[in-house]
């Protein structure tokens, strides 16, 4: 890293931390790192302005913030050797946890100028967007069709001008409580190409293995350098065995659940049955718009600045 571009989130996260990001930028700017910052206030302003930072030449790109913050500047970053640097300032920093990253910036500062690039595979998602028309993303922690995706395009909504955190939890659970779940079908191919089909409830595309906090390995097998993606298939409707998982999950089960599978899968499309409602589509905790959805993966997309492996 000599030549990086800082893009930092003042809106990510519980609070704003200015001292840790002073302190962080002081330990890049002390390692002779050559440094260009700016605020970012918007999901599309990241995204510009990771176009602007690969266009003129920086070989970095620092995403300071969470994992929106991440999803945002990656759309840029995709296809190129610029590299991807996080500095945690995030709630949840699912993909920080998962690199082993340390929540602290200053911490994570440190641990990036000795940091080593580790190149890695893209999910990507093709979708429709409120507006009707056909889109894309790249992701890196997961991408969700169905019941997760329902409740961001719940909360995104009813919680617009809401606080902390106690609430949004407290909302999601009396959503996914009461929310009439709605079926979709489903296409998807295995590794050797063999086509499969199924409708689901529920699709939920892991990348990352450890998330971090309470919720540990909630997809066995998911991986950053996994070539496919690895996912959570919902066939029923029953709360309970929604329960069964997510619990086997914190706690670290591992038995079979009545109506959930894994698979891993090159490709997935899901389509909206005849007679089927509005299914929302989600990924990285972004709500992106609604199906039909096409899931791929992208072999070597992206560069990440990553903590330097143990002797």
């Amino acid at each position: 890293m000599q030549n990086a571009t800082i893009l930092f989130n003042p809106n990510s996260g519980p609070r704003r931390r200015d001292t840790e990001l002073n302190r962080a930028i002081t330990i890049l700017q002390s390692a002779g790192i050559h440094m260009k910052f700016t605020v970012c206030r918007s999901s599309e302003e990241a995204t510009i302005h990771a176009r602007y930072a690969v266009a003129a030449g920086s070989d970095t790109v620092v995403a300071c913030g969470g994992d929106g913050t991440i999803h945002d500047v990656i759309q840029s970053l995709a296809g190129t050797p610029v590299a991807l640097a996080i500095l945690p300032f995030g709630t949840a920093n699912a993909l920080a946890h998962d690199l082993g990253i340390p929540l602290r910036p200053s911490a994570a500062a440190r641990a990036l100028v000795n940091g080593d690039v580790r190149r890695i595979p893209l999910g990507r998602i093709e979708y429709h967007d409120f507006n009707g028309k056909p889109a894309h993303r790249y992701f890196t922690v997961a991408a969700g069709v169905g019941v997760d995706a329902h409740l961001f395009y719940k909360l995104n909504r009813d919680l617009k001008k809401q606080a902390g955190m106690a609430a949004y939890y407290l909302k999601a659970w009396n959503l996914w409580a009461t929310h009439r779940m709605r079926k979709f079908d489903v296409q998807y191919a295995n590794g050797t190409g063999a086509q499969s089909q199924a409708t689901l409830t529920e699709l939920l595309a892991v990348r990352i293995r450890f998330f971090g906090n309470i919720l540990r390995e909630l997809v066995p097998g998911a991986s950053l350098d996994h070539p496919h993606l690895r996912a959570v298939m919902c066939h029923t409707d029953s709360r309970n065995a929604y329960l069964q998982y997510v619990a086997g999950a914190l706690l670290g089960w591992r038995r079979k659940i009545d109506g959930i599978d894994l698979v891993s899968a090159s490709e997935i499309t899901c389509q909206l049955p005849a007679d089927g409602d509005r299914v929302y589509v989600e990924a990285d905790g972004e709500l992106l718009g609604r199906l039909p959805v096409r899931m791929t993966m992208q072999p070597d997309a992206l560069s990440l600045v990553v903590p330097a492996a143990t002797p």
